[in-house]
């Protein structure tokens, strides 16, 4: 990658982490992008209203390969030890979509004055944290006729600017589920006047931790992230209550099966004691699946450049929603190491590693040059 270039993208991820923006409000992010992009380079931006993407034409009518960034942060409060740190009150981007941003960014410099078989589609996507932006940025696959998507995530944990990779599923399927209960208060001094439903939710906690334990068709996991009872006034006895959870499964029908199982029995429970009860689903994501070509062309360039290659031997559990764009044609991600002690995604101490930028671009660059030659026999 061109100095020049490495050097423009690190101060566009200084600026993009002072502004973040949380998931589907990323408008400042996308124009900030946007701004770059024209000032930096020939590609074309089309604005889809929520995201927009930036195209290149190839020399060859055909294959058209698309690569994508999210744009989101986090409800996360950041201190000031950084000098480009959070302008914006409790929201930063500790999952470092401020630099798969600016890589993308450097891929289209580096893309810029070179001529490529492919077409070239940069997309820049809203909502990866609520697993809400490619549900709708994947209509471009179908529109365009894209032919492989691929992207990017920085993992820690990793030798730093190391290539992580994981053959077939790469990162589950997971879903929030809050189900709703509803009784009726009383005096705390004459319970049997109401109906509390906390031994209703208690129950249910229990049994939905038993029915996830079932291990037998891959990972299963549930985990409670929420429970809302009462006041905590000590001469009311509580009518209204709520549990939040998160399934994760291997399998997407495997999670929904799972769910299933457990509002049926929360239902039962409710019915059982006289409680009215509803349910919802929230920040739904697709198990993500790699394309084996895909993937292997990754591999390779990835190994021409000299990088350390590592296989990843168990799924990393945080979900994706880059499953949804699998769903529409093939294509692979792949993780840059962050550093073997870097600091975890989600917390405060994380802040984007800028040395991986060029592992990033070089790879993206290589991927977008050569995929029909040397990467693509096999």
């Amino acid at each position: 990658m061109k100095k020049e270039n490495l050097r423009k993208i690190i101060d566009l991820r200084h600026e993009l982490h002072m502004y973040p923006e949380l998931s589907m409000q990323e408008r400042e992010t996308a124009e900030r992008i946007k701004r770059f992009l024209q000032d930096n380079t020939y590609f074309r931006i089309v604005d889809r209203g929520d995201w927009f993407y930036a195209f290149k034409e190839g020399r060859k009518p055909g294959q058209k390969i698309a690569f994508r960034a999210d744009m989101d942060a986090l409800p996360i409060t950041e201190d000031d030890a950084l000098s480009y740190h959070s302008r914006n009150a409790g929201v930063s981007h500790k999952c470092g979509h401020d630099g798969h941003c600016a890589a993308l960014c450097g891929l289209a410099l580096e893309l810029d004055a070179k001529e490529t078989d492919s077409d070239i589609y940069l997309i820049f996507q809203p909502g990866e944290e609520t697993g809400s932006g490619a549900l709708f940025c994947r209509e471009l696959i179908r529109e365009e006729g894209i032919t492989r998507i691929f992207a990017f995530h920085n993992l820690g944990g990793y030798p730093e600017g190391s290539v992580v990779y994981r053959r077939g599923l790469t990162q589950p399927a997971s879903e929030g589920i809050r189900i709703c209960f509803e009784g009726k208060a009383s005096h705390a001094s004459a319970p049997e006047e109401g109906m509390n439903p906390s031994s209703v939710i208690a129950r249910v906690i229990l049994k939905a931790e038993e029915l996830a334990r079932d291990q037998s068709d891959g990972m299963l996991l549930c985990t409670i992230t929420g429970v809302s009872l009462g006041t905590g006034d000590f001469g009311i006895s509580p009518g209204d209550g709520e549990i939040s959870m998160t399934l994760r499964a291997e399998k997407e029908d495997r999670m929904k099966d799972l769910e299933r199982q457990i509002v049926s029995y929360a239902e039962e429970e409710a019915k059982r004691f006289g409680l009215r009860t509803s349910h919802s689903i929230h920040d739904y994501f697709p198990e993500t699946r790699n394309d084996e070509q895909c993937l292997e062309a990754a591999i390779r360039a990835a190994s021409q450049l000299g990088m350390n290659v590592i296989s990843m031997e168990d799924i990393w559990r945080a979900s994706e929603d880059f499953g949804w764009y699998l769903k529409e044609c093939p294509g692979a991600i792949i993780y840059i190491g962050s550093g073997e002690d870097y600091p975890p995604l989600h917390t405060v101490a994380y802040d984007f590693n800028d040395r991986i930028l060029e592992n990033a671009v070089d790879l993206f660059t290589a991927l977008a040059e050569n995929y029909e030659t040397h990467l693509w026999r096999r």
